[in-house]
């Protein structure tokens, strides 16, 4: 009799991410395009490089799978097109760690008004995945603060935009549980992969990860006070039933300087390698509306210690 394979969890490709089995911190991680089960003696990108003498007369055929450099900035490597991926995600595929820096705007320093925020979205190697710019009026910006409705647009290293993240206007507080946060997800844009939700607690920011078709997938767990000196504040990804841990999405300390007298952030994501392409979008979702509801300054330059304030 043939044994019974059990399905996989929704959003996931490996049945043992599914609910109930735990994937514990530090699981292995891998730089993109190392890992290649089975092959020995694999080189950086899962090729071994042999020296070829090449004929009078003949041009060099281009490396593929190299970093592409574009003023200055190493970009990653272009991966190939792959089935039933939504064209810009391919990257996704390779990667289970995800580093969101957040650029230092002079002007906004100098002057006191917001401006549209600008992050890199880089891989752990340092090279940049994604290029993430807020699209919103100066009205909005500096009327509604932290808690402005916005419009999200991330460009991939030709140029193209891949996801589009729309944040309406909401409440901030969990004094109107009728009304939270809602962050929707597209890639490509105009077609709606998943969605952040804001979940009611009196103590813990919480959320959960929905894919299109509104389907709980994972639930993010923070802690009761965000805000630390001298450490990362960590947001837990979990199962639905929250009982077994699947990632993680970090506030990493970036010095008292930037702390004090800028709102730019670092932020890293982890998620399991074999996650669904589409969820890992929704999680970069969810870092950016973490970081506008509790670490973008306000305009007394305060920002919100939990879901009270």
């Amino acid at each position: 009799m043939q044994a019974h394979t059990p399905a996989p969890a929704p959003g996931f490709s490996n049945v043992n991410y599914g609910p109930g089995n735990e994937v514990p911190h530090g699981y292995p991680q891998y730089a993109p395009g190392t890992y290649q089960a089975g092959v020995t003696g694999a080189g950086s990108y899962g090729f071994q490089g042999h020296p070829v003498a090449v004929p009078a007369g003949f041009a060099v055929p281009p490396i593929q799978n190299q970093p592409i450099v574009k003023e200055g900035t190493i970009w990653m490597p272009v991966p190939p097109p792959l089935p039933n991926c939504p064209p810009g995600l391919e990257y996704l595929t390779q990667i289970d760690q995800i580093l969101i820096h957040q650029q230092i705007e002079l002007l906004e320093i100098l002057t006191g008004f917001e401006t549209n925020n600008k992050y890199e979205i880089k891989n752990t190697l340092g090279q940049r995945v994604y290029f993430a710019v807020e699209d919103t009026d100066c009205c909005t910006r500096n009327c509604c603060g932290p808690s402005r409705p916005f419009t999200l647009r991330i460009i991939d290293n030709l140029g193209h935009e891949v996801i589009t993240l729309q944040r309406p206007l909401r409440c901030s507080s969990c004094c109107f549980p009728c009304c939270l946060q809602e962050l929707e997800v597209q890639a490509p844009p105009g077609t709606p992969v998943g969605y952040v939700v804001q979940n009611w607690h009196p103590c813990l920011p919480k959320f959960t990860i929905q894919n299109e078709r509104r389907m709980d997938i994972l639930k993010i767990i923070g802690p009761c006070v965000v805000c630390s000196c001298c450490e990362d504040i960590n947001f837990e990804v979990k199962s639905v039933d929250e009982t077994s841990a699947v990632g993680r999405i970090s506030k990493q300390w970036s010095g008292f300087l930037k702390e004090a007298f800028t709102d730019t952030d670092n932020f890293g994501i982890m998620f399991p390698m074999d996650l669904d392409v589409k969820m890992k979008a929704v999680m970069i979702g969810a870092c950016f509306l973490i970081d506008f509801m509790f670490f973008e300054h306000a305009g007394d330059n305060q920002q919100r210690t939990g879901i009270w304030q």
